[in-house]
């Protein structure tokens, strides 16, 4: 199952356009409200650790790998999210799961904006915070499988790598919303005014958002794929659990270089390289910039040349990029236009593995555990290598000294997803 192509009974062409489209629309909004709030948190992580984990008297490197591990805590319980609600999806349908994910996921992030602080409540602020942390995991854990199966149950032939590229580029919208809304809130207002209340507008700007994902999932069709084969028997454990493993492997570099540049790159540039906040987040917009347009070419391209290539170099290329790039940062010398410009490809570099990762995820596993199965495989790998990726970065480079590790950790990990991916059997997307 594992190196499986997926061979749905349902012609394509009974799959009308529109559809088509209410999927990925349906599919698409919800992994940006998602998105979004994971990075406004990473890009806001300095100032909740003054807000949330750090009471009077405490150090700022403490509060930050404190607010990390809230933020790894999340992660790790994506995968219990997405066994949940995976069996659920892959029992009574896509539609009901997502419709319920990401109301909860709208709901605990609206929370967040309201929460008090450690100097209003003590101890209890940090609690809540990561209990509400606890709830988007969750939801995210059953939000991931559920809109990929969407998207590329609803894809025609040859379309998967394509149509599951856009999760990935709604994800890469998401977390450019985040940086967007961020970075303007830091340039109207003062330092302190951001640290006071303007942390919370990102957060409290997700219920309008959240309840436009809501109407449009309550308005999608169930795919035609669950509905002649969602009651199939299920393949065995122990097959599913091979799948999943493989799964993670081959996602791990994806995610860990992905949060890296990405997420966990603002809060290096603050602490590290003593950057103002402010550049720091444009270093992230132009990161996020780069990674979005590589999506959906990469995912399009690997329906013609086939996923293993595709996603083979990009991992590749942070192997070999990841050191020269975060040097180049260090470098005073360098100019400000050829850091962005390295930033951005970056960035583009990881939306190589970001665009056929969702098809090539959908294709290891039949329709029966196809929500569970991608969902679990992706959310372990993100649990692991996301979600704990600003926490083993901050921690090593506190006891180590050096500060090169974001560059060792993400060409470390791609260098072992690119054994796994090398199993990835060598044919065109279908």
């Amino acid at each position: 199952m594992s190196g499986a192509r997926v061979h749905d009974s349902v012609p394509h062409t009974a799959r009308p356009p529109r559809p088509r489209r209410g999927a990925l629309l349906a599919g698409s909004v919800g992994n940006f409200v998602e998105w979004y709030e994971f990075g406004v948190y990473g890009y806001f992580a300095t100032v909740i650790a003054a807000r949330f984990f750090t009471p009077e008297g405490g150090g700022e490197t403490e509060g930050l790998v404190r607010t990390y591990a809230s933020f790894a805590l999340a992660f790790f319980f994506r995968p219990v999210g997405a066994a949940l609600f995976g069996r659920l999806g892959d029992r009574i349908g896509r539609r009901p799961v997502l419709i319920l994910v990401i109301a909860l996921m709208t709901g605990a992030t609206t929370l967040i904006g309201v929460l008090p602080t450690y100097a209003t409540v003590g101890a209890l602020a940090p609690w809540l915070l990561t209990f509400l942390r606890v709830v988007q995991g969750l939801s995210a854990g059953g939000e991931f499988g559920g809109a990929v199966s969407v998207m590329t149950e609803f894809a025609p032939p040859g379309r998967r790598g394509l149509y599951g590229s856009w999760q990935s580029f709604t994800v890469a919208l998401g977390l450019l919303g985040g940086a967007g809304v961020a970075a303007l809130l830091a340039t109207v207002l003062t330092e302190g005014q951001l640290s006071d209340w303007g942390w919370r507008v990102p957060f409290l700007l997700t219920l309008p958002l959240g309840l436009v994902a809501l109407g449009l999932r309550l308005r999608l069709e169930e795919t035609p794929a669950f509905r002649h084969e969602g009651g199939r028997e299920r393949p065995p454990g122990r097959e599913v659990a091979r799948a999943v493993a493989l799964g993670a492997g081959r996602v791990m570099g994806w995610s860990a270089a992905g949060y890296t540049f990405l997420v966990v790159l603002p809060s290096y540039l603050q602490k590290t390289l003593h950057t103002g906040f402010r550049q720091a987040l444009l270093v992230t917009v132009l990161a996020n910039l780069g990674f979005a347009a590589t999506i959906v070419p990469a995912g399009l391209l690997s329906d013609r040349i086939g996923r293993r290539p595709v996603l083979l170099t990009g991992a590749g290329l942070v192997v070999v990029l990841s050191v020269p790039l975060l040097n180049l940062l260090q470098d005073t010398g360098t100019s400000n236009a050829m850091k962005g410009l390295a930033v951005c490809g970056a960035g583009a570099v990881v939306g190589l593995m970001a665009g056929p990762g969702p098809a090539m995820l959908s294709e290891m596993f039949p329709t029966s555990v196809r929500h569970t199965g991608l969902g679990l495989a992706y959310a372990l790998s993100n649990a692991v290598f996301s979600g704990c990726a600003g926490l083993i970065i901050t921690e090593t480079m506190k006891r180590t000294g050096s500060v090169d590790i974001p560059a060792y950790y993400a060409a470390a990990t791609c260098a072992v997803s690119a054994l796994a991916l090398a199993t990835l059997p060598d044919n065109r997307g279908s």
